[in-house]
């Protein structure tokens, strides 16, 4: 059984380690690590899943954006440990986060498969530009209030303080 809480500045090194474990090596190189290069992420978002003796066995970060020039939020990296991936952890974290994002923010955009992100409410977003290499079907976003992606298209920028 997994707790969820909000991260703490002195989670930061934890929940890296569990992003190194779980994805490539390189993963700092890719293009949504340059919208959050000397960004804050949105703290109340950020969120810690750990089990009954304080492992760290998921976590999820937001960071603010500007999509062709409107507030955004982008979400990731999600990651669950291995050891805890089938168990609906994942969803937990986005199911969660989503639900908290509702009070202050319009719209998510993510960089992901389709076939996982529908199911929460994400859908490919059509004339939204991510820094490339970014692959235009696997960027897809979520309306935290109805309509928020209409008439939405551009760039993805880095937010400009202060957004949060």
């Amino acid at each position: 059984m997994f707790t969820l809480a909000q991260e703490k500045p002195e989670d930061w090194w934890e929940v890296e380690a569990l992003y190194d474990h779980c994805f490539a090596p390189g993963r700092t190189a890719l293009s949504s690590y340059r919208l959050r290069d000397g960004v804050a992420p949105v703290a109340n978002l950020c969120l810690v899943a750990r089990d009954e003796v304080g492992q760290v066995g998921g976590a999820i970060r937001y960071w603010p954006i500007r999509v062709g020039g409107v507030q955004s939020l982008l979400l990731g990296p999600v990651a669950v440990h291995p050891i805890a991936q089938g168990e609906g952890l994942g969803a937990l974290l986005i199911t969660k986060s989503l639900e908290v994002a509702r009070d202050d923010w319009d719209r998510v955009l993510l960089v992901g498969d389709a076939p996982y992100y529908s199911r929460f409410g994400f859908e490919k977003l059509d004339g939204v530009e991510m820094p490339p290499p970014t692959n235009p079907d696997r960027i897809l976003g979520y309306s935290l209030k109805d309509g928020a992606w209409n008439g939405i298209k551009g760039k993805v920028r880095k937010a400009k303080p202060p957004l949060t």
